[in-house]
């Protein structure tokens, strides 16, 4: 992340005039990808609300609110606009899922980062040696570990398990940079970031929804995994801007546009216009890349490319509206 005057000078100058952070993004914000929403969303709320019951988590404080507050049926919804209804509603499982887990390991760990570790060493468990589960997070695991072994294929599930033991490294880290006694570096809160975005475990579901397997050569090809790293960054990095204010107000510090603020000491506006900047220029390298690999990919691979544009679709038209970021839409604090 580049933290020089000219930058600051320029984001500042930049600035469109706006009555709302909402306003501001939308003002600035570059997005190709054109609002969608798959049919068979309510179906899918319905039964999130439902596996959240069977598995015991809605009986845990605070959860029931909170999945009001996030609607991740709808998150689901915007970014698999053209799934079936199982893959559909196994992404909108796992959102839930992650929603739960990023709070529970927030609300544990920002104070005292160690006090995480029975919470995470149980979810390592569950993902790398099938272990029985001993808390209600822990059933909810292990049923979502089932169901994706039940859709996807060997290589996928094994896949969606190593992307899933990374996102839970990452809340240990982002813990220890949150009660960190200085702010953490721009550079250090972008890398924590990427591993706590939850997007990449949802890789081998996007794979699951075509047609066949994804070949080899097309999974590991090297623009194939720039791709996988621009939609990811891109997908966690945009409801950032709408999480600022609220964000700020809570004293989190792992949020793209806060980092920005710290690094030049500027107003809320101007972090949030400079993240942008970032923003679009990974939005048009993955567009640039996306026309680079296409003639390569089979029909699957164009799917599987599609189904990571969903993820920044679905996180941008998501954020707009959701509860859990209204603070967006109040007055621009400066």
């Amino acid at each position: 992340m580049s933290t020089t005057h000219e930058e600051r000078a320029a984001g500042a100058q930049d600035v469109i005039p706006a009555s709302t952070l909402v306003e501001l993004i939308d003002s600035h914000l570059y997005m190709p990808f054109p609002f969608r929403r798959n049919p068979h969303e309510a179906a899918a709320a319905a039964g999130v609300d439902h596996w959240l019951r069977a598995t015991g988590l809605s009986d845990e404080p605070g959860v029931s609110a909170m999945i009001t507050q996030t609607r991740p049926a709808e998150l689901a919804s915007y970014i698999s606009p053209d799934a079936d209804p199982g893959i559909l509603q196994l992404v909108a499982h796992q959102i839930a899922y992650q929603f739960v887990f990023d709070d529970r390991a927030e609300e544990v760990g920002r104070h005292r980062p160690g006090s995480l570790l029975p919470m995470l060493c149980e979810s390592i468990a569950i993902l790398r040696d099938g272990a029985p589960p001993s808390t209600p997070l822990g059933a909810a695991l292990s049923d979502l570990n089932r169901q994706i072994r039940e859709r996807c294929t060997p290589a996928q599930a094994a896949r969606w398990a190593w992307k899933s033991r990374e996102y839970v490294h990452g809340l240990l880290y982002e813990a220890v940079g949150q009660s960190h006694p200085s702010p953490i570096p721009s550079g250090l809160c972008t890398s924590i970031r990427s591993l706590t975005a939850g997007v990449e475990p949802f890789y081998p579901l996007c794979e699951a929804a075509q047609p066949r397997e994804l070949t080899s050569g097309e999974l590991h090809h090297p623009l194939m995994r720039r791709l996988s790293r621009l939609s990811a960054d891109a997908a966690v990095w945009i409801p950032d801007l709408f999480s600022a204010v609220k964000e700020q107000r809570s004293g989190e510090m792992i949020n793209l546009a806060l980092a920005y603020q710290r690094a030049h000491r500027c107003t809320l506006p101007v972090a949030v216009t400079l993240a942008i900047q970032q923003i679009n220029r990974t939005i048009r390298e993955f567009e640039s890349l996306c026309d680079e690999i296409e003639p390569e990919l089979s029909h699957s691979g164009v799917g599987y490319v599609e189904g990571m544009a969903g993820w920044i679709r679905g996180c941008y038209y998501w954020s707009r509206t959701v509860p859990r970021y209204a603070d967006a839409a109040a007055p621009v604090p400066l």
